[in-house]
């Protein structure tokens, strides 16, 4: 489950509808009724938070927002989009993060999600972080 106050419109979430999961983005925030418009690719549709699921962060989802990877001989890997950067000490390990941008520094010791990543990037760059099939 998200909490309500992390999800933001764009943001890319797990919607479950009668026991079945599905990817989708965030479209709209009815913050009076704490529900969650997202569209799946196939409808738009009403959720409360207790039925969406953050998606963990990995390389097919950097790579499916459009990052490309360069491995570094210590094995740690790093992710790039435009000047963006996000470091991982080594393949397959998100469990401790360097991103920067520009003179923005951060670091996260801790279970990591899509929509963690794309609202500290909008954060930071004040830029959406979108998947590239949305564009």
């Amino acid at each position: 489950m998200i909490k309500f106050s992390e999800i933001k419109p764009g943001d890319i979430v797990m919607a479950e509808f009668e026991g079945e999961k599905k990817q989708g983005i965030v479209k709209n925030i009815n913050r009076e009724d704490k529900e969650i418009c997202i569209e799946t690719g196939v409808q738009e549709f009403w959720f409360t938070a207790d039925h969406l699921y953050p998606i963990p962060l990995d390389e097919s989802q950097l790579l499916m927002l459009g990052f490309h990877s360069q491995t570094a001989t210590d094995g740690s890997v790093k992710y790039m989009k435009d000047s963006f950067r996000l470091v991982i000490p080594k393949a397959g390990d998100f469990s401790h993060i360097d991103m920067w941008w520009r003179e923005d520094r951060r670091h996260v010791n801790q279970p990591f999600y899509v929509h963690d990543l794309q609202n500290h990037h909008y954060d930071m760059t004040k830029v959406e972080l979108n998947s590239e099939a949305s564009h």
